[in-house]
């Protein structure tokens, strides 16, 4: 059966189809996330997977122990009462503390699934322009759903990392999957060398015209900024919408580094004003990419991600268009007002945040690696 493809353009739009998708289930329900909060949200999606248990429905819950450390394991009891199976992902050990399962998967009778920038909880589940965080997601039916539910599993059964030696894991988890004429699958896992997601990206820009680009984080790799800049260079156009508004504040400091650089070689720059923004998005041309992946050093080198590539211009047309809508309420930045504006003190942050994400946190991840490999574990 081929996908089919639907945008979710807000975080509130996204939680009313999931929690509609558990009601109309009747075989299983699977969610991983990085957060799940013990809110309004979060109990309201727990109360639906309780239900789902007790019609017969097999419940599977993975969530990251470092992403969700303030959720007690005791949240899960009215679900493991009930038959419902739920795992942290990596529980915290100072020895592979860096890699953490970034993947936001909710899938139902490996049907119909949802993945994007959404987590479980309050600021995620509303507007982004009135309250909470603006971002966006997909909702996809067909074999696409089947794959993701398959992805899950994996993952689940791998939470703990003891099932098998490391290195199996991770060669298992860098792939691309084919799920029909249209779609891509793209599952990362840590490393740092060449993977299926960023090779097809390199491949995707390196003929590119009209490139968009929403991400939370971005830091991206010398590469792709490469081929960023090389798109404006032939002509084309690079725009990109980052936060102006962010619960990373380092991270930010650290992009702004990159500005200065970027508006010189012609890339347009916007920054999102109303609330915090957490949209990960890449249009090039009629091409799409969504998912939980940002364009930072961190998703593309150390956490586990999900990315979908989408080949049909209607899609890749869709998405371009909620771009241009967020655009509304945001500040284009230029390039000599944006250079007057900074002071030596905040060009001195932005390098120590630079460092700090794009060298240091890799080389730590790197070296946790090596360790991890070597011990089998």
């Amino acid at each position: 059966m081929p996908s089919d493809f639907c945008w979710l353009r807000t975080g509130r739009e996204a939680y009313g189809q999931m929690l509609k998708a558990i009601r109309a289930a009747t075989s299983s329900v699977r969610l991983e996330t990085y957060i799940f909060q013990d809110d309004t949200i979060g109990r309201r999606a727990r109360e639906e997977m309780v239900k789902a248990r007790k019609r017969g429905l097999t419940v599977r819950v993975l969530v990251d122990a470092f992403g969700s450390v303030e959720l007690r394991d005791s949240f899960w009891n009215p679900l493991r009462a009930v038959g419902g199976e739920v795992r942290w992902f990596n529980l915290i050990e100072l020895k592979r503390f860096s890699f953490r399962d970034h993947r936001k998967i909710f899938v139902c009778d490996e049907r119909v699934a949802f993945i994007g920038g959404f987590n479980m909880g309050r600021e995620y589940a509303s507007d982004g322009i009135k309250s909470g965080w603006r971002d966006l997601g997909m909702k996809i039916t067909g074999t696409g759903a089947a794959a993701l539910a398959r992805s899950v599993d994996q993952m689940f059964e791998a939470a703990d990392y003891r099932h098998t030696r490391l290195a199996q894991f991770r060669r298992s988890l860098r792939r691309a999957e084919r799920l029909d004429q249209s779609g891509l699958l793209f599952l990362t896992a840590p490393g740092f060398g060449r993977t299926p997601f960023k090779s097809m990206l390199h491949a995707d820009l390196s003929h590119a015209r009209d490139v968009s680009i929403a991400s939370a984080y971005y830091l991206p790799t010398a590469r792709i900024r490469r081929d960023l800049r090389r798109v404006v260079k032939r002509g084309g156009k690079v725009q990109l919408l980052l936060p102006g508004k962010s619960d990373v504040p380092v991270m930010q400091m650290a992009t702004r580094s990159l500005y200065r650089r970027m508006l010189k070689a012609g890339i347009q720059i916007a920054e999102y004003q109303p609330q915090i923004m957490h949209t990960k998005m890449i249009v090039v041309d009629d091409v799409v990419y969504v998912g939980s992946l940002n364009l930072d050093t961190r998703s593309l080198h150390i956490n586990y991600e999900v990315m979908l590539r989408i080949a049909d211009a209607r899609v890749a047309a869709e998405g371009r268009a909620i771009l241009v809508e967020d655009m509304k309420h945001s500040v284009s930045l230029e390039f000599e007002s944006w250079n007057r504006s900074r002071s030596w003190w905040q060009r001195l942050r932005g390098r120590l945040a630079y460092y700090v994400l794009f060298r240091l946190d890799p080389l730590v991840a790197s070296r946790q690696l090596r360790r991890a490999m070597a011990a089998g574990n």
